[in-house]
């Protein structure tokens, strides 16, 4: 006998058929929206006001190439050095929380851990672009 669902009573439950889910009021499934941050990163309270310094350091040095500063300038160099290592840093501790966020994601939602495994992957590379463009600033 087959009910309005279509499970057959007295017949073994597959995988692959749907399985009964907790649901909210409005009937969406209910998951987690956050996962727990077992270990605060060292710059996470100071995350904000670091990037701020990166941005500033960024623009003074920006603003010099465009009003004609050389990139050997120390008006150029200077704010690229002291940015870009912040810059650098802040990263490097986003990765390792994403890349945390990600084991505690997978227990909960595989397609979340993915998510967040392919910013890891992104915040990997910039590291890479960020550093090769320090280099280039300050080898000028």
């Amino acid at each position: 006998m087959v009910d309005g669902d279509e499970t057959m009573h007295g017949v073994p439950r597959l995988d692959r058929q749907a399985q009964p889910q907790q649901l909210d009021a409005e009937g969406r499934p209910l998951r987690p929206q956050r996962a727990p941050e077992a270990r605060p990163t060292r710059l996470q309270d100071s995350f904000i006001y670091l990037s701020i310094v990166a941005l500033v350091c960024g623009v003074i040095a920006i603003t010099a190439l465009e009003l004609g500063s050389p990139m050997s300038s120390l008006l150029v160099k200077v704010p690229v050095l002291v940015g870009g290592t912040i810059l650098l840093a802040v990263t490097a501790d986003a990765l390792l929380r994403v890349w945390r966020s990600v084991a505690a994601w997978r227990a909960l939602d595989a397609g979340r851990a993915r998510f967040r495994l392919v910013w890891v992957v992104v915040l990997a590379g910039s590291l890479v672009v960020e550093a090769a463009i320090m280099l280039v600033v300050l080898s000028a």
